[in-house]
């Protein structure tokens, strides 16, 4: 079964408190589910990997064996397809347990995409909402 999630990671404040999150589509693009949670401090690399770790898991949950992972994070997704360097030691463990899940697809497409686009935007106004909510703003 193929799926395409769209995931985002945002802290306010580097580090700072921070949410992550994702939005997963079937085939024919219609919204299987989505998810918003908090994080924490830590730094935005870590919220975008925790959204991409997050939707890698709910996405063999449901039984994906094609993953089309979409995130605005170019430095992640390109340390996730090995060809950017992992230099900050509090992003390592995140990168090596993305890379095992992403392992488990019998096949796999990491999409840089622009902010802009339409999931990724509704992915982010989801944790601005959920951090508005826990700042109490």
């Amino acid at each position: 079964m193929k799926l395409h999630a769209y995931t985002d990671g945002a802290a306010r404040g580097n580090p700072g408190e921070s949410a992550s999150g994702y939005r997963i589509l079937d085939s024919s693009r219609r919204l299987l589910c989505e998810a918003a949670f908090y994080n924490g401090k830590c730094t935005n690399n870590a919220a975008e990997y925790a959204g991409i770790i997050a939707a890698m898991k709910k996405a063999l949950q449901l039984g994906c064996d094609d993953l089309v992972l979409s995130s605005d994070s170019r430095l992640v997704i390109n340390q996730i397809a090995g060809s950017y360097k992992v230099k900050s030691s509090n992003l390592k463990a995140f990168n090596r347990e993305a890379k095992a899940l992403l392992g488990r697809f019998k096949k796999h497409e990491l999409l840089n995409v622009p902010r802009e686009n339409k999931e990724v935007k509704l992915v982010d106004g989801k944790l601005n909402e959920f951090l508005d909510e826990k700042q109490g703003t």
